[in-house]
């Protein structure tokens, strides 16, 4: 079983106002294959059980704190917590301000047809994103991303890249593109981002949110398929952290 404290201190924490500095300057001085991450009590309970999503997960350039259930274990462990960062709301800020810098070319990967094509376009705000579902093996994306940036030679080209086919497997995704491509991209674990984005999936009352009950409207909304990550994973995240120094 993991370390918490060692899970929580490889987190990226920010406060509100150091958000945008921060994306703007990672956008503007990147180098290399950057890849982004959110963790959430879900994703915490998944580390916390493999050491081999662990590894996946602290092989991200940066983890962003989302949730209530993050923030609770930080104050337990004495960290500042920062702002909540969900990546419904980051994910498209940062498209916002690559678009301000350079010439994205657009990958979204994950979830599935329809929602995969509504989604997509609605993330990026255009028609010209490569897609691809996200039931494919982890080479699949591999040979996928790279031989469309095979076609992109200029500078100006710049690859965001979004996954969002859920924990663990887009972290693992996020790794492998990583270590395949050599040019400055950046990749987003997006979780539910397109779905989101096509409507699939409704976001909680702006009360709800602000109020860090987003998870409670989802469980309602879909009972069946999240059970299991709240109902049962919520007390099995503070029995980690009761039990596991």
């Amino acid at each position: 079983m993991s370390n918490v404290s060692s899970l929580l201190n490889n987190l990226t924490y920010l406060e509100s106002e150091q958000v945008d500095p921060f994306l703007v300057k990672l956008i503007t001085e990147i180098s290399a294959p950057t890849s982004l991450g959110f963790l959430n009590q879900h994703g915490f309970n998944l580390m916390v059980k493999s050491p081999r999503i662990k590894t996946s997960f602290m092989q991200l350039n940066h983890i962003f704190r989302d949730g209530i259930g993050i923030e609770l274990a930080c104050k337990y462990k004495g960290l500042s917590a920062g702002a909540n960062l969900n990546g419904t709301d980051l994910i498209p800020k940062t498209i916002a301000l690559v678009k301000q810098h350079t010439t994205p070319i657009c990958f979204a990967l994950g979830t599935e047809q329809p929602w995969l094509e509504t989604g997509a376009k609605a993330l990026f705000l255009t028609d010209d994103v490569y897609m691809l579902d996200g039931f494919q093996p982890v080479e699949k994306y591999v040979d996928f991303v790279s031989n469309i940036l095979a076609d992109h030679k200029q500078d100006t080209d710049f690859p965001i890249i979004v996954l969002a086919m859920g924990m663990p497997k887009q972290e693992e995704v996020a790794v492998a593109l990583k270590q395949a491509i050599s040019q400055p991209c950046l990749i987003i674990c997006g979780g539910a981002i397109i779905d989101f984005k096509a409507n699939r999936f409704k976001r909680a009352p702006a009360w709800m949110q602000a109020n860090n009950l987003e998870w409670c409207y989802r469980l309602m909304h879909e009972p069946r398929r999240l059970f299991k990550r709240y109902v049962i994973g919520i007390p099995l995240f503070f029995s980690y952290l009761l039990l596991n120094k």
